[in-house]
């Protein structure tokens, strides 16, 4: 039974983390069509973030492999 839950939590870390870098990159592409001038700021904010919405979802992914 623990096996299944920890798949369960693993399996929302992973579609978390999926659903929130989409909804970073249709936002920074929403901003960029509206303000072309600051494409470099914009997309360097948004690697940011999604780098470390990836990062949070891998140690998410590690704790419960390991718990």
């Amino acid at each position: 039974m623990t096996g299944s839950i920890t798949a369960l939590g693993l399996g929302l870390a992973v579609l978390g983390a999926g659903v929130g870098i989409g909804q970073i990159g249709g936002r920074a592409m929403d901003a960029i069509a509206r303000q072309p001038e600051a494409v470099g700021d914009i997309r360097a904010n948004m690697i940011l973030t999604a780098a470390l919405i990836e990062g949070v979802a891998l140690i998410a992914v590690v704790l419960g492999w390991l718990g």
